[in-house]
C-alpha cells in the first residue's frame, strides 16, 4: 500500500483528543423533544423540577407551522425559571428554559442557539434529531436527551448520539399518550432509564449532584490502565467478553465507566467494581457503552465524494482485463450505515456496469447487536435527514418499521462479529474504510492494527480514515 494512493478522508468535526473530555460548557444541556401529547408530558416534568440545578434545558416540540403557538406561556406557568422562545444567537444559561419558535430547525454551536430555516417540502420531521445531534456534537457527556410522547420517531438517532458522546439519554414510559416516539427510541437501545416524566425530573434532580455531571470525577483517574481497580474492571470485561479493553484511551475508558456509575448512583470507582462482580448485566452494559456504537449513512459526504473522484475511477482502471471482484471492508462498522453507504456510492459509480463487476462489501464489529441490526438492514425512518429523496427510492424500500435497503445492496455486504486484533482478518482488500476506531485506540494498539490492515490489502489498495485520527503520535491524518 503506497503513499501516493492511501486516501485520508474526514470525519466527525470534533477534536477527539480527548474524547470531548472536556465540554464546551460549564453545565449540562438537556435536550427535551416532544410531539403529540408532549405539552401535558413536557408541563409534569417541569413542574416537578427544582429551579437551581444549574443546568439548561432546551424544549423542541413539534409545532404547527402555520400557527402561532402558546407552548412557552403555558410552559412558564409550570416553572419559576424564566421560559423564553429562542431568538438567533441565543447564549444558553443555566437555570433557564427555552422553546424553539415555530416552523424552524434549531441547532446549537459553543452552547450558542442558532435558527436555520426549514426546509420545504418535509417528508417526516427530523427537528428534534437535529437539534439533539448538534447538541451531541457540541456538548459531549454534557449533553442530555429527553424524549417524551410523540407519534413517528423523532428523537432516535439524537439520543444515540447523544449517548455515543457519553451523555445520559432518557425516554418517557407507557404514561405517554402517543408512544410513538419513546417507543422507537426505547427499541434502538439508545435509552439509559425510562420513566415518567416526573420521574425523569426527579432522576435529572439526582444526577444534577453527581460528580460525573458536576465535574468531580477525574476521568483521566477513573480510566487509568495503571490502577489496581481499573486492573480489576478489565479482567472482569476479558473475561465475559474476551475484549481486552486495557489499551485504549484513558480518557474514552474513563468517561463511559464514570457514566455507568452516575446512572447507578454511585460515586466510587471501588462500589462499581462490587457492582460490576454481582452483576453480570451491568459488565455486559459497560461492554456495549464502550464499543461506541453511533454512525449514520453518508457521514461526512465529501468523503465519499473523494472516494468516487480517486478511488473508484483507479479500481474500475485496474479491472479492465480482470474478473477479480472489488472487495471493501469496514471495520467497526456498528449497524451498518457505513457498509451500506460504501454499496450505494460504488453503485452510484459503477452505473450500468455493475453487473458486469463482481463486488463484495464486509462489515465487522465487535458488538452482535449491531451486526444483527446490520443485517436486517431495516433503518427508521428519519434516515432521510441523510439519505437524499432519490437515494431513498432507488436503494430502500418502505417498511413498518422505516426503511429497508435493497436486496441487491443488501447482497453484497456480508456483516459478522470480528475482533481486529485477535480474528483472522480479510485479504485481497481493495479499500479499508476505518473511520471511526483509530481514535479510541492507545498507540500500542494502534501498533498492532496497522499491520493486519497491511495484511488485508492488495499491494495497491486504499486505507480511508477519519482525519482526526493521527497514527502512532503523529498528529496527522493518516496518510500510509
Amino acid at each position: 500500500m503506497s503513499e501516493r494512493d492511501a486516501v485520508a478522508a474526514k470525519t466527525h468535526k470534533k477534536d477527539e483528543k480527548d474524547e470531548k473530555s472536556s465540554a464546551t460548557s460549564t453545565f449540562p444541556i438537556v435536550g427535551i423533544g416532544a410531539s403529540a401529547g408532549g405539552l401535558e408530558a413536557c408541563q409534569a416534568l417541569l413542574k416537578t423540577l427544582p429551579p437551581n440545578l444549574r443546568m439548561a434545558y432546551v424544549f423542541v416540540p413539534h409545532l404547527d407551522p402555520s400557527r402561532e403557538s402558546a407552548f412557552r406561556e403555558i410552559l412558564a406557568r409550570a416553572t419559576a425559571m424564566p421560559v423564553t422562545e429562542v431568538e438567533e444567537g441565543t447564549r444558553l444559561v443555566p437555570d433557564h428554559v427555552y422553546v424553539i419558535p415555530r416552523n424552524c430547525e434549531l441547532t446549537v454551536q459553543k452552547g450558542v442557539l442558532h435558527i436555520h430555516q426549514r426546509e420545504q417540502p418535509r417528508p417526516v420531521n427530523t427537528t428534534i434529531d437535529n437539534f439533539l445531534r448538534s447538541l451531541a456534537a457540541d456538548q459531549g457527556g454534557n449533553a442530555i436527551g429527553v424524549i417524551l410522547s410523540g407519534t413517528a420517531s423523532d428523537g432516535t438517532i439524537g439520543l444515540a448520539a447523544i449517548k455515543g458522546e457519553g451523555g445520559i439519554t432518557f425516554a418517557q414510559d407507557s404514561s405517554a399518550k402517543y408512544d410513538g416516539m419513546p417507543a422507537s427510541a426505547i427499541a434502538s437501545g439508545s435509552v439509559d432509564l425510562v420513566l415518567p416524566p416526573e420521574g425523569i425530573a426527579e432522576e435529572l434532580t439526582r444526577i444534577a449532584g453527581h460528580p460525573y455531571v458536576s465535574g468531580g470525577i477525574e476521568l483521566e483517574a477513573v480510566g487509568d490502565t495503571r490502577d489496581a481497580q481499573m486492573g480489576q474492571l478489565f479482567s472482569m470485561l476479558r473475561r465475559a467478553t474476551r475484549v481486552d479493553f486495557s489499551e485504549y484511551k484513558p480518557p474514552t475508558i474513563g468517561r463511559r465507566v464514570a457514566r455507568r456509575m452516575a446512572l447507578h448512583k454511585i460515586e466510587q470507582l471501588a462500589d462499581y467494581i462490587a457492582l460490576l462482580q454481582r452483576d453480570q448485566g451491568e459488565v455486559g452494559a459497560l461492554y456495549q457503552d464502550l464499543l461506541i456504537n453511533v454512525t449514520n449513512f453518508f457521514r461526512d459526504p465529501e468523503a465519499f465524494e473523494a472516494l468516487k473522484k480517486v478511488v473508484y475511477s483507479e479500481l474500475l482502471r485496474r479491472r479492465e482485463n480482470s474478473t477479480a471482484p472489488i472487495r471493501i471492508w469496514v471495520p467497526g462498522c456498528s449497524t451498518g450505515e457505513e457498509t451500506y453507504s460504501h454499496a450505494i456510492s460504488l453503485m452510484e459509480f459503477l452505473g450500468e456496469e455493475r453487473t458486469e463487476i463482481p463486488v463484495q462489501i464486509f462489515g465487522t464489529d465487535l458488538s452482535e447487536p449491531a451486526i444483527q441490526r446490520a443485517r436486517s438492514g431495516v433503518y427508521r425512518e428519519t434516515i432521510q435527514a441523510d439519505v437524499s429523496p432519490i437515494r431513498l427510492r432507488r436503494f430502500f424500500h418502505r417498511v413498518d418499521s422505516g426503511y429497508q435497503l435493497s436486496k441487491s445492496i443488501r447482497d453484497l455486504c456480508i456483516f459478522s462479529i470480528q475482533n481486529v486484533f485477535s480474528d483472522p482478518p480479510f485479504s485481497h482488500i481493495d479499500l479499508v474504510s476505518c473511520r471511526n476506531v483509530m481514535i479510541y485506540l492507545s498507540q500500542a494498539l494502534q501498533r498492532r492494527v496497522i499491520p493486519v490492515f497491511h495484511y488485508a490489502l492488495n499491494p495497491d489498495g486504499f486505507l480511508m480514515i477519519g482525519n482526526t485520527e493521527g497514527l502512532l503520535g503523529s498528529g496527522r491524518s493518516c496518510s500510509i
